[in-house]
């Protein structure tokens, strides 16, 4: 089972071994440890993965809810 939790202002943590991480190109993405986390504030080294930049720049990830 996969699950992705969505880290209170911090990147989306993805665990589990039945996943494939995949490109805009369709090209496999390497995955060098699970769990792993993907970069949510855009500010990454090492997108799409996180690098803990969010710390850094003060990332709020508060999630839009309603409409």
């Amino acid at each position: 089972m996969t699950n992705i939790v969505v880290r209170k202002n911090g990147p989306c943590l993805v665990q589990g071994d039945d996943v494939t991480l995949v490109d805009a190109d369709g090209k496999e993405i390497p995955i060098e440890r699970r769990p792993f986390a993907l970069c949510r504030c855009g500010a990454s080294e090492r997108k799409p993965f996180c690098d803990g930049s969010h710390n850094r720049i003060g990332f709020d990830g508060s999630l839009a809810t309603g409409g």
